[in-house]
């Protein structure tokens, strides 16, 4: 082993921790990588930048855009929406049904897209006719996941693996090449998970109060010209029968203080931003020395309505969960100013658990330095005319509220779903390359005014494109040191004597192992290079070796945290870890075992 192997391997192994830990981002984690390599010399400079101009990240962001038009334009709505339709059919019915239709669509669109369209088809159903979300939500992420997997644009993981295989000789997978193998996989999941289904808890409706430990409102209210408040500090009228009360902001004379101290005393006409529960809230009000209102910061922190204190709003607590790309991403509750939330307040982050962050974590205003991530939740006290603007957001997901579906006209949808079939067709019949497909597929979105590209800027998870341009030179690093040729040599030295079934499966088991606790798309830059190797070495057909680091690559059933529509899922706090664990434990083992021998018999 030379030095340069060893370097490469403390890279890649630190990378991996951290994407198992998620310290950072993984954006972050991308730019790590490209120097790290850049500064020990296993890569030139050109060869660093190379991820942005491989064919496999343009074509993932094309293939995004094209979901973001679909979305857009209702195309994904049309195609469920049947599904509310199925509100009678028996459970046991019910789940490979909506299993069926999820994985489906999701070979051939953006499979986080789907699975969120279902999301909130699923709480919609379990809202209006208490029909189990619980017993829905898992199955269909681990459907929208093994369909993604049937095709060759299902998923971003597909196009890595087929532009690495390329890139070493391997001649390219066609559109459907390997889709009679997915489709075995998809019917084996459909069946398992509904089989054990029932062990999936019920319907979930958490209050949210409880979620949070949190029974609390974020008040506003001025100390009035009469008041007995005047005069005495806030440890005084707070911090002994009240102390359950928090200040967590006043203004005096357009001065802002974001952290009050206890000794702080009130004079007439400050506005105070107060934490307390309800019981509190009748008090102060009943009192008569806070006038408290329920109005936008800028009528507190800024002018004055007299009869605000007459005109309370209906308040309501709305959880928020962070996607991709979201605008929140990075700030924390003290960061997160009232125009970031269109005038909702707020309250308290959960954060998305992980191996990091094994526990029910949850973060207020009294620890209001915690970032938000993608994953996580935020819990926000919002008046019914600030939802409206809350719900025209981007990347976030409003739980246990429903978004109103754009208004879009019947030749608007039907025009964007025949792109996508000319992308399908282009490709399928090998007229073009999938790239070329993809890319004449976004003009004609773009062209034809199916799509703003303001939408589409806003809309791209660029975490996802800056992950594949920073783990495309890894792959480099392994040729250029390699690695690939000194692992592959080893593992096969490890398994002398052994048939190739064997090896399949070890790869496979690996490979899906890995997939588990990092990025699917990091998982398969790292052993595409060795599979491709390890065929060479054997002088075997190298394609149900890539195959095998493919589909395991997408597998990433056991764990919350190996795939992002599981995250979400997971995010939502309806499942624990045990129920990845045991039922897509069980969906695993029997899909290794499947694959194992399916790809060996194709050698």
């Amino acid at each position: 082993m030379t030095l340069e192997i060893i370097i490469l391997f403390i890279i890649i192994i630190t990378v991996i921790i951290l994407f198992a830990l998620e310290i950072f981002p993984v954006d972050k984690i991308a730019f790590f990588i490209m120097v790290s390599l850049l500064l020990t010399n296993l890569i030139s400079p050109e060869e660093a930048i190379s991820g942005f101009s491989s064919p496999a990240t343009i074509t993932v962001m094309a293939l995004m855009i094209i979901a973001i038009g679909l979305e857009e334009n209702g195309v994904i709505n049309w195609l469920t929406n049947s599904l509310k339709k199925l509100r009678g059919v028996p459970l046991f019915l019910m789940v490979p049904v909506f299993m069926f239709i999820a994985g489906s669509i999701s070979a051939f669109i953006n499979t986080t897209a789907v699975v969120l369209v279902f999301v909130k088809i699923i709480n919609e159903l379990t809202e209006k006719y208490n029909i189990p979300n619980a017993k829905l939500l898992l199955p269909i992420s681990f459907a929208g996941i093994i369909g993604g997997s049937c095709t060759l644009m299902g998923t971003s993981t597909n196009l890595i693996v087929n532009a690495v295989a390329m890139k070493r000789g391997v001649e390219r997978f066609s559109f459907f090449e390997f889709t009679w193998l997915g489709v075995i996989f998809f019917i084996i999941t459909i069946v398992i998970v509904s089989l054990m289904a029932k062990f999936l808890p019920g319907t979930s409706k958490p209050n949210l109060s409880n979620v949070y430990d949190l029974d609390e409102f974020i008040t506003r209210g001025i100390v009035s010209k009469n008041s007995k408040l005047i005069g005495k500090n806030i440890e005084e009228i707070f911090g002994k029968e009240n102390h359950d009360i928090e200040v967590i902001r006043l203004k005096r004379k357009a001065v802002i203080n974001e952290h009050p101290g206890k000794y702080t005393t009130l004079k007439e006409g400050d506005q105070l931003l107060l934490r307390c529960n309800i019981e509190q809230l009748i008090q102060l009000k009943e009192a008569g020395d806070l006038i408290i209102i329920k109005k936008s910061e800028d009528e507190v922190f800024g002018h004055v309505d007299k009869q605000a204190d007459n005109r309370e709003e209906k308040i309501q607590l709305v959880e928020l969960l962070m996607l991709p790309n979201s605008p929140l991403i990075g700030k924390s509750i003290k960061t997160v100013g009232w125009y970031d939330l269109h005038g909702a307040v707020p309250l308290a982050i959960r954060k998305r658990r992980s191996l990091r962050n094994p526990g029910r974590r949850i973060f207020d205003k009294k620890s209001d330095e915690i970032e938000l991530r993608v994953g996580d939740r935020l819990l926000v006290e919002v008046t019914d005319n600030d939802l409206e603007q809350l719900n025209k957001m981007d990347n976030i997901s409003i739980l246990q509220e429903h978004r109103d579906i754009n208004v879009v006209t019947r030749w608007k949808r039907n025009l964007t779903f025949g792109i996508l079939l000319l992308v399908i067709g282009l490709s399928a019949f090998s007229i073009f390359p999938i790239l070329k497909s993809a890319l004449i597929g976004c003009f004609l979105m773009i062209f034809l005014r199916c799509i703003d590209l303001g939408k589409v800027y806003s809309q791209i998870n660029w975490q996802i494109i800056f992950l594949l341009a920073g783990m495309i030179p890894l792959g480099v690093a392994m040729n250029n040191t390699g690695a690939d040729q000194w692992l592959a040599t080893n593992l096969l030295m490890v398994m002398a004597n052994q048939g190739s079934i064997m090896i399949i499966g070890l790869l496979f088991l690996v490979t899906m192992f890995l997939s588990g606790f990092i990025s699917n798309n990091a998982t398969a830059i790292i052993i595409t290079p060795i599979a491709i190797t390890i065929a060479a070495s054997l002088n075997l057909d190298p394609k149900p070796f890539i195959l095998s680091v493919l589909f395991a690559s997408n597998f990433s059933f056991f764990t919350p945290v190996g795939y992002q529509t599981n995250t979400i899922i997971y995010g939502m706090g309806i499942y624990k870890f045990k129920h990845f664990l045991m039922i897509g434990g069980v969906l695993s083992i029997i899909l290794w075992i499947t694959a194992t021998f399916l790809l060996s018999g194709l050698l």
